[in-house]
């Protein structure tokens, strides 16, 4: 079964080459019972590593059951150990804080021998049970004694039905009476299932209960002293065809392969949580950063939307600018009753013009007291291009209303609820700067706009009322029995009171859409140029909603992206965090990656799982980010009362992040631990 021709093994100390194996052949039959003996620094257990394939030849020959072993690749050598070799280690090298039958199944997460998870299973718990370990099954190993720890270690070694069995110093832990049964289930082994076994002793009594002893002296055999052995197998029986195998290895991420090692990276965090949550702590503050100011500014940008829908996309306000010069005089502009008019009637852009002028206002009912942010005078025309001419309660104010100046007024949720609580405020009377107002209707809410005013927070009236009952002085009350009646004909030509007496400070105008809005503005610029002839240059302010909005959504975006790179600061500092972590992890569990490379594991699966557990750290880290960010935007919202809106772009961005940032800092780490030397990484101390 065995075959060494001519085999050297030496290792390079510095400079020199320092050989322990000088040309060792070596052939052992089928089923054969084989004891390695030699004093310290002999080579045996040198032997036993390159018949287990954990280290290589410097040059020979290694042939078990047909197959070349010299000749294989690392991946390959990993599925040759999977299949072909069981290992029973002196120091049993099994997981702490692993049960006993979890123990056994470690090979079997790197095996691809067609078996079920059940069966595998059912194969651990059968041979725990013939070993006599059935009622310690979920035992972990400081609750075995040192015979029950080499127990499961043989159980561990059978479970991929290995044909070549070897052992380093098996009892030289354990006592006289355990090394007697353990020596017993060797032999046990070798006689009923017909297992080659090797194993390398010092110990005279093991080596007696062996077919064959070989001695080793120098790095040469010395002696090879052969009992009666009978329990060979014909080559019919037991040796494989010399057709080389195919090996599985070479598939990167087989799904069950990434399934267990997610379940192992899982397992091996679990075991340090404390650490594990504090090396978290970095993800989970970038990705709630990144989460909370993706809410936070889609909140923003919903409101900057609503808004904008409420208080019209195609709206524009003009307003007097900076006058005309005439000689060493400048020239006031005013914005007269007419100019509404005209520009509703000749711009063929607009679709609504209304008058807007603005006073400061102290409501007064009873015993409360209230100054809205708003207080606005202006005419029916305003609510409908507002989209509020569907009131919450009551009806509004009327064209003859205006010509009337008569003394009603429409309020806002929040003035309703300032001055009228819980009361039907609808024919209730009001104060306005001691002028009485008779309230006709409640408008609709539309909450804050795209700076954070409150909308609701409003009284509307009829201009001429705001302007010469509320606003006005006693000469500007209208004695007549409409207010139309009282005024006279505008003239921009005559004084300066009759162009005062009817001047407005801004005239409200609704484009018939967005794509008009530029042609809106060029239209009223060159009308009232030419009725007031003065220079169409700055004589007039035109402001629509869409320039408020791109400013403040700039101002939002700039502070977004601002919150964006403080998270990605946060995520980096993270995941600097990990890759400490995963490569002090490498270095404490260097024995444990020997152990998996011994029982099967290959270079792509050590990788596959450190990746995995940096991976699985930096997503579960990254869930607990979605759900603190999400409390935190919701925390500042209610506090500072800044909108905030859930985004399905939220929890992906950072789930991705978070995935990006596991394998980027986990990959360095990882790679660290697929390249170490199986037998190094045993003898690691």
């Amino acid at each position: 079964m065995i075959e060494l021709q001519n085999v050297y093994k030496s290792y390079s100390v510095g400079d020199v080459d320092l050989p322990v194996l000088k040309g060792i052949s070596l052939s052992i039959d089928s089923g054969e019972y084989v004891a390695l003996m030699g004093s310290s620094g002999s080579g045996k257990t040198t032997l036993m590593n390159l018949l287990g394939s954990l280290d290589g030849l410097t040059s020979g020959v290694y042939r078990l059951a047909g197959i070349d072993v010299s000749s294989l690749s690392s991946a390959e050598l990993a599925e040759f150990r999977s299949r072909h070799i069981g290992f029973v280690f002196q120091s049993f090298n099994l997981l702490p804080r692993t049960t006993a039958l979890d123990n056994v199944l470690l090979p079997t997460l790197y095996a691809s021998d067609g078996r079920t998870h059940r069966e595998r299973l059912e194969y651990a718990k059968h041979l725990l049970e013939t070993l006599g370990l059935a009622g310690r099954l979920d035992h972990t190993p400081n609750q075995l004694s040192g015979g029950e720890r080499q127990r499961v270690a043989i159980a561990r070694s059978l479970i991929n039905r290995p044909r070549l069995l070897l052992a380093d110093e098996p009892t030289g832990n354990l006592d006289s009476i355990t090394e007697l049964e353990i020596l017993d289930v060797f032999r046990q082994l070798n006689e009923e299932h017909k297992i080659t076994l090797v194993v390398v002793t010092h110990d005279a009594e093991v080596a007696r209960q062996a077919d064959r002893v070989v001695h080793m002296k120098d790095g040469l055999i010395s002696r090879d002293e052969r009992k009666s052995f009978s329990g060979a197998r014909t080559s019919s029986e037991c040796e494989p065809s010399n057709v080389r195998p195919t090996f599985n290895e070479t598939q990167s991420f087989p799904l069950a392969a990434t399934v267990n090692a997610v379940a192992v990276a899982t397992t091996a965090l679990r075991r340090n949580l404390l650490r594990t949550m504090l090396t978290m702590l970095g993800i989970i503050i970038g990705v709630a950063s990144v989460v909370s100011v993706i809410e936070l500014s889609s909140g923003a940008s919903a409101a900057i939307a609503e808004t904008i829908a409420s208080m019209g996309a195609s709206m524009l306000t003009v307003g007097p600018g900076k006058g005309s010069s005439t000689g060493r005089h400048q020239r006031p502009i005013t914005i007269s009753r007419h100019d509404v008019q005209a520009v509703a009637e000749q711009c063929s852009a607009v679709q609504v013009a209304a008058p807007l002028f603005y006073a400061n206002l102290q409501l007064v009912r009873g015993n409360r007291r209230w100054s809205p942010n708003f207080s606005l005078g202006t005419s029916p025309a305003y609510l409908n291009a507002r989209n509020w001419d569907d009131l919450e309660i009551g009806q509004s104010f009327t064209d003859q209303h205006v010509n009337d100046a008569a003394k009603v007024c429409i309020i806002g949720n929040t003035v309703a609820e300032q001055l009228f609580g819980t009361e039907y405020p609808i024919g209730q009377e009001i104060r306005a700067n001691g002028v009485s107002l008779r309230v006709v209707g409640v408008l609709s809410p539309k909450g804050g706009d795209v700076i954070g005013n409150d909308q609701d927070d409003i009284v509307i009236g009829p201009w001429t009322t705001f302007k010469f009952r509320v606003n006005g002085t006693t000469n500007d009350a209208p004695k007549a029995r409409t207010f139309a009646d009282l005024l006279p004909p505008m003239q921009v030509a005559s004084t300066r009171v009759s162009a005062y007496r009817e001047s407005i400070h801004q005239i409200y105008v609704q484009a018939k859409s967005s794509e008009e809005v530029a042609l809106a503005r060029e239209q009223i610029t060159q009308l009232l140029s030419k009725r007031h002839n003065v220079d169409p240059a700055g004589a007039y302010r035109i402001n629509d909603i869409t320039e408020v909005s791109k400013v403040v959504g700039q101002v939002v975006g700039g502070l977004s992206a601002l919150g964006l790179i403080i998270a990605g600061v946060s995520l980096v500092v993270g995941g600097v965090g990990i890759m400490n972590i995963m490569l002090v992890s490498v270095t404490e569990r260097t024995r444990e990656i020997g152990l998996r490379m011994a029982v099967g594991a290959g270079r792509k699966a050590i990788l596959r799982q450190f990746l995995i557990e940096a991976t699985v750290l930096c997503l579960v880290g990254g869930f607990i980010g979605i759900f603190v960010g999400h409390l935190w935007s919701t925390a500042v919202g209610a506090v500072v009362g800044w909108p905030t809106a859930i985004s399905i772009w939220a929890p992906l961005v950072a789930v991705s992040v978070a995935a990006s940032v596991g394998i980027v800092f986990g990959y360095y780490p990882a790679r660290i631990a697929s390249r170490l030397n199986p037998i190094d990484a045993l003898r690691y101390e």
